[in-house]
C-alpha cells in the first residue's frame, strides 16, 4: 500500500531543526523546530545568511568549507553527525549536533545543503560536569 506523505507537514512537524541554505549561504528553509532552538522566526531567518547562527570565530573556517563543497560538489563529512558551537538569538552559546546532505536541482546542479540539527546543549553540559566530577575523583583516590 503506497502511502503519499506531505513533505511540508513532516518538515514541520520533526522535533529536530530543518535548514536548507542556497549556494551563497542564505537560508531558505526554516522549520518551526529552527526556530524553538535558535530562536529566529521564519520570518527573521529566511534570506539571511547562515552567520546567523554561527559564532563568530567560527564563521571564516566554516565558510571556507562551504565553498568548497558547493565548488566540488562534495563534502567531507558524508553521513558523520557533526558536534560545533552555535548561537541562538538572544546571544546564548549552544551545543548542537548535525548532519548535512547536498540537495540537486533537476538538471544535477548543486542547488543547496540541508542540515538537520539538534540541540545537544544540555547534553554537553552534564557530561562535562560529569567529566569534571570523574577527573575530581580520581585526584582524591590517586592522593
Amino acid at each position: 500500500m503506497q502511502t503519499t506523505i506531505d513533505l511540508e507537514q513532516l518538515v514541520a512537524a520533526v522535533g529536530d531543526a530543518i535548514i536548507v541554505s542556497d549556494p551563497e549561504g542564505r537560508i531558505t528553509l526554516w522549520n518551526p523546530a529552527a526556530q524553538r532552538i535558535f530562536g529566529f522566526s521564519e520570518d527573521e531567518a529566511l534570506g539571511k545568511s547562515l552567520d546567523l547562527i554561527i559564532p563568530q570565530r567560527l564563521q571564516a573556517r566554516h565558510w571556507e568549507g562551504y565553498q568548497k563543497t558547493m565548488q566540488t560538489g562534495e563534502t567531507r563529512y558524508g553521513n558523520d553527525v557533526l558536534k560545533v558551537p552555535a548561537v541562538h538569538k538572544d546571544g546564548r552559546a549552544l551545543s548542537i549536533a548535525f548532519s548535512v546532505a547536498l540537495l540537486y536541482s533537476a538538471p544535477g546542479t548543486l542547488s543547496g545543503i540541508v542540515a538537520v540539527i539538534r540541540d545537544e546543549t544540555s547534553r554537553f553540559q552534564e557530561e562535562r560536569n560529569l567529566r569534571k566530577r570523574l577527573t575530581e575523583l580520581e585526584a582524591r583516590v590517586g592522593a
